[in-house]
């Protein structure tokens, strides 16, 4: 029997892919958004992958009377609606506290007048909470090093050594055990997303999981959003004839996730009670290097004339290397990948070629170095 489910942030693009899966599951669903502009346009526009199976309702999660309005009848909240760019959280410091922490209070709030109907709430996180990756000594001890120095990245060397010893280490999958080290006022703001409701959760007995995001790709994205995912500012760079930018040497990795997989994961953590009160990885468990990304989109779209650019420079608080450990999420939720990354790439490259994007690489960089930040 289907449920009532408000989707925050469910004309995005991560939203939008849930809300289509859940009124396929036969619930009825709410989309509670703001339409930004910077991932939507300045027109403001509903964009024609909202689902017109789904009611939508424009207003902001900081707005506690349409907060309140929206939760009439409510019995899950998936909880999307974010200030997404870690990069521009550096230098629009409010905005991002009060859209994302400040929202995140306000619905919260409101949730627990209705704690009697809620049945369950879900949350994204993010895998930026972590900072770094995890790593491991040449003699198998674990390490969870913190940032890179700056004389050192001035210098050029990018890989990560022992704060100790000085040795290289090696990166292994992140557990949910890792210590959190947000590097990004962003990451500060996901974490604060998961501590919220994790713990209002837990007070007031509502059921309720954070999912740590990795690095989400797929149709969809928001191409002329240059905070968008590094695939996505690849795939709009390629289009617009232009080179994807890489910062250091390209051989950070992540790990990168296909949107249908993340929302597997959240159907899962609907479903099931095995993982309540817990934040779970939702990532392949394999790492890819950003030139791996890049070299795979110049393939698919068939412009290997255009070569990736290396810039041998940083930007202040990335990290280099952080796949997950997706054996907590295999456990409680039943949950395993199932988009391999060269599909994934080709089902966003299909999608790509039908789109229109404005490459706003350029400024976005320019910002940054502007500010200090690269």
């Amino acid at each position: 029997m289907g449920e009532h489910v408000l989707v925050t942030g469910g004309a995005g693009f991560v939203g939008s892919h849930l809300v289509d899966a859940l009124i396929a599951g036969g619930h009825e669903v709410r989309i509670f958004d703001s339409l930004e502009p910077q991932v939507h346009g300045q027109d403001r526009q509903v964009p024609p992958h909202v689902n017109p199976g789904a009611e939508l309702v424009r207003g902001s999660v900081t707005d506690a009377e349409a907060v309140a309005r929206v939760l009439d009848g409510i019995d899950v909240v998936f909880h999307h609606a974010a200030a997404v760019g870690v990069g521009q959280s550096m230098y629009d410091i409010v905005h991002y506290c009060h859209a994302n922490t400040v929202g995140a209070a306000v619905l919260l709030q409101e949730i627990v007048k209705r704690r009697s109907r809620i049945r369950k709430m879900v949350v994204a996180s993010s895998m930026s909470v972590y900072g770094e990756g995890a790593y491991r000594t040449p003699g198998g001890k674990a390490r969870s090093p913190r940032l890179r120095t700056r004389d050192r990245l001035e210098r050029g060397e990018w890989e990560m050594r022992d704060g100790a010893t000085g040795v290289p280490l090696e990166p292994i999958p992140t557990p949910e055990t890792k210590p959190l080290q947000p590097t990004s006022v962003y990451a500060i703001t996901k974490r604060d997303h998961e501590e919220l409701f994790l713990t209002v959760g837990y007070a007031y007995r509502i059921p309720t999981v954070a999912l740590r995001y990795f690095n989400i790709y797929g149709e969809r994205q928001a191409l002329s959003n240059p905070y968008t995912g590094v695939a996505a500012i690849f795939s709009t760079r390629v289009l617009n004839g232009q080179a994807p930018m890489m910062f250091e040497d390209g051989e950070q990795s992540r790990d990168f996730i296909h949107v249908s997989d993340v929302v597997r994961a959240n159907l899962l953590a609907l479903e099931t009670d095995r993982a309540d009160y817990e934040a779970l990885n939702v990532g392949t468990g394999q790492p890819t290097t950003i030139r791996q990304v890049a070299d795979a989109i110049l393939e698919t779209l068939g412009r290997t004339d255009l070569k990736p650019c290396v810039l041998g420079t940083f930007r202040e608080g990335d990290i280099r290397h952080c796949y997950a450990d997706i054996s907590r999420a295999r456990d409680l939720l039943g949950y395993a990948p199932e988009v391999t990354f060269n599909d994934g790439v080709r089902r966003l490259v299909e999608w790509v070629r039908g789109q229109q994007a404005v490459d706003g690489f350029d400024q976005a960089h320019r910002q940054l170095v502007e500010r200090g930040l690269a």
